[in-house]
């Protein structure tokens, strides 16, 4: 398999964290909503384990209370990217992750702190039983 270059930074994308690792239908994201979930600052970060060893997914979202159309994509941007970042170091095979956007909060806050704040979510939710 060749490695895959990020659009922008030009550094190899982790083979974890392909397109077709990404929750997209509606089912998976309800059956994510009743999972374990962590509440940070800048979103709100949910964990269901699939109790396998396949490749951990990853889903975004924003309610309309972000903003318009352009607030939550730009705030769906922030998460991807964060994501892009730290879960393939942080996150565990087997598991699907949700991450959701605050209104006023994700697209403003500092980048970095958003790193922090998604690397604490992670160590949290796998010491919780």
């Amino acid at each position: 398999m060749s490695d895959r270059l990020h659009k922008k930074s030009g550094e190899v994308a982790s083979p974890d964290f392909l397109s077709s690792d990404r929750l997209t239908q509606r089912k998976d994201f309800l059956r994510i909503a009743h999972a374990q979930r962590i509440h940070s600052t800048s979103f709100v970060l949910q964990s269901r384990d699939r109790k396998d060893d396949a490749p951990m997914r990853i889903g975004f979202t924003c309610s309309k209370k972000v903003g318009n159309a352009v607030a939550r994509n730009k705030a769906k941007r922030r998460l991807r990217e964060i994501a892009r970042l730290i879960m393939p170091h942080n996150g565990q095979a087997g598991h699907d992750y949700v991450l959701i956007g605050r209104a006023n909060v994700t697209a403003k806050t500092n980048f970095a702190a958003m790193q922090a704040e998604l690397s604490v979510a992670l160590q949290k939710l796998q010491t919780k039983p």
